[in-house]
């Protein structure tokens, strides 16, 4: 049982989970514990006051999500860990500022980071299990209900910030998080005491629709990211002209943040750029049929939101484009798709180029 192991044994496992990981890739480990306090709480205002959403799987599992020792039973630890993923040089801000080209999250430029942080994740938790030859272990990256940033907060990887991301005051926000529950009794790290935004207010000024309620607030009903990737319907047509040139996510709040000016640079392969996505105009993007969005995001995390919806976002960021033959083209090539939900956005890009959609 896990619990044979002393305490001096336990602080020497934690130590080399520490090792293991950074031979994995991963740039920090931190360990808590199950109670996650007052991010409980905030969770539940936020279900209330509606700012999830039409994301319902936010409201599921009752209080699994910020309780792990109910979500896997018998969990004591929680092994937090965060991944840098951001390339040197992806161009965010040029590509933003020329509003003909396609801007897409820098985190999923490259393969879809849920594979390569889970397996990595999977293959530190055997390793644990071989050293210890017993415990229970079960990883979770962005897959299971679990407060990320809060288990993250407690382990001290860093602070929830305004924007309401974790910041790192030695590498910014540009990292994937990661965990493992674990019945392993292991030493608890400090968590974060304070928060470090001190009077800054960037994130809040510069968000193009105006998506947070005030500091730690974060309306996602109103944030491009779940506009583009999350919602499944109908775009508010008074948000539309306000998401310019982003297509899948945003991460303006990131860009502006002075913390980020630590971020430190993956040299991960896997999240290189694939397909000349980090810098693509919209008019190609928008051409390509459905088997060619297949092939050009296999293995992305692009690929969740569908043929569908990309052309959707497509067809807004059109709208927001300089007029031009090109685009106009383009937007009247679309205009017949099968999909309801096309037409609809291609009719509003057509028209905000004076153009008719019948």
């Amino acid at each position: 049982m896990p619990q044979a192991l002393s305490q001096q044994q336990l602080h020497s496992l934690a130590e080399q989970i520490r090792e293991w990981a950074a031979e994995l890739g991963f740039q920090q480990v931190g360990i808590t514990g199950v109670n996650l306090g007052e991010h409980e709480a905030h969770l539940q205002r936020w279900l209330d006051a509606g700012h999830h959403g039409s994301m319902a799987y936010m409201a599921r599992h009752g209080s699994k999500r910020a309780r792990p020792d109910e979500l896997v039973p018998g969990t004591l630890r929680v092994i937090s860990l965060r991944m840098n993923y951001l390339e040197r040089d992806t161009q965010a801000l040029e590509v933003l500022a020329s509003p003909q080209k396609a801007y897409i999250s820098r985190y999923t430029l490259g393969r879809d980071y849920h594979k390569l942080v889970r397996k990595r994740l999977s293959l530190l938790a055997r390793r644990i299990e071989a050293e210890t030859g017993s415990g229970q272990y079960r990883a979770f990256v962005d897959s299971a209900p679990v407060l990320e940033r809060a288990v993250a907060e407690q382990a001290g990887l860093g602070w929830i910030a305004k924007n309401t991301l974790l910041i790192n005051r030695d590498a910014g926000s540009w990292f994937f998080l990661g965990e493992i529950f674990t019945d392993l009794p292991l030493p608890i790290d400090a968590p974060q005491q304070s928060k470090h935004c001190g009077s800054c207010t960037a994130c809040l000024d510069i968000c193009p629709t105006d998506a947070f309620t005030g500091p730690f607030q974060l309306d996602a009903r109103k944030c491009i990211s779940y506009l583009t990737i999350e919602h499944h319907g109908s775009i508010d047509p008074e948000l539309r002209p306000l998401m310019g040139n982003r297509i899948f996510g945003c991460d303006d709040c990131q860009l502006c943040c002075p913390w980020n000016k630590f971020a430190q640079p993956t040299d991960e392969v896997d999240f290189r750029p694939r397909h000349g996505l980090a810098d693509s105009d919209l008019v190609a993007l928008f051409s390509w049929d459905e088997p060619t969005f297949l092939a050009k995001t296999e293995g992305s995390a692009i690929r969740r939101i569908g043929y569908e919806r990309w052309l959707r976002n497509l067809a807004v960021a059109l709208g927001n484009a300089p007029h031009s033959a090109d685009v106009v083209n383009a937007l009247l090539a679309r205009r017949g798709h099968a999909s309801t939900l096309v037409q609809e956005h291609v009719a509003w890009a057509l028209q905000q180029h004076g153009v008719s959609a019948t």
